[in-house]
């Protein structure tokens, strides 16, 4: 539990690190003289996924143990599911944030034009398209994972509350998404793995990934709720 703890905590403050860059001032700034992105942007495709998908592997390297499982057929599947899942969420991460960059330099003055409409169609339609299925994809694999190596020992009061403190910035990421826009597909994928989550705590019992993503899922979705709104 002490390494699942830690590996959480790396996606809690990798998720604090996203919202400072996003909002900072001090990432506006060029990567290099030729301007093709700026900090914010090189580091929402580069650093902050890269971080975050290394800390997601450890994860699932340290729910795996050995047993009959390990040679299963499910297992395989699983296996193949988060690997699909991690090479979509990348390649969403490059084509959204270089198409970002572009829309919010060149063409939200004039949007009409054929190369902007293009630009703005991956930034806003195709990227999320993409970057949706891989994020559904890796956290359902998690998640089954875990049901394919439950957890032997049963959670302490001390593991539940750090899962749930953990969760809150998951929560928060999610809120970040969700709340203060105009909702799309990303409001029914969340839920998706809400009503996942909540189902696998209720059969399968109190493991470390179901009371971590349901604590995390619901939080992000009723504040997101309650701020749409007031809004």
């Amino acid at each position: 539990m002490i390494r699942i703890h830690t590996l959480l905590a790396v996606q809690s403050v990798v998720a604090i690190l996203v919202s400072i860059n996003r909002l900072g001032i001090w990432t506006l700034g060029y990567v290099l003289p030729n301007e093709f992105l700026r900090w914010v942007d090189f580091n929402n495709m580069l650093v902050l996924p890269l971080i975050s998908l290394v800390a997601f592997y450890l994860l699932k390297k340290t729910i795996e143990y050995d047993s009959p499982a390990r040679e299963s057929r499910a297992h395989l599947g699983i296996n193949l599911v988060f690997i699909i899942g991690v090479y979509l969420l990348a390649a969403s991460y490059g084509g959204h944030e270089v198409t970002n960059y572009l829309h919010v330099r060149f063409c939200l003055q004039d949007p009409s034009s054929d190369l902007c409409r293009i630009v703005i169609f991956n930034d806003d339609e195709f990227s999320h398209w993409i970057f949706f299925t891989g994020f559904v994809m890796m956290n359902a694999a998690l998640l089954f994972l875990q049901v394919l190596f439950p957890q032997k020992e049963q959670l302490a009061g001390k593991d539940v509350a750090l899962l749930l403190v953990n969760s809150f910035f998951l929560g928060a990421g999610v809120l970040a998404n969700l709340g203060f826009e105009e909702i799309g597909l990303d409001l029914y994928i969340v839920f998706a793995l809400a009503i996942l989550s909540v189902y696998l705590l209720w059969k399968r019992g109190r493991q470390p990934l179901f009371v971590y993503y349901t604590a995390a899922y619901w939080l992000g979705l009723v504040g997101s709720l309650f701020a749409q709104m007031i809004r």
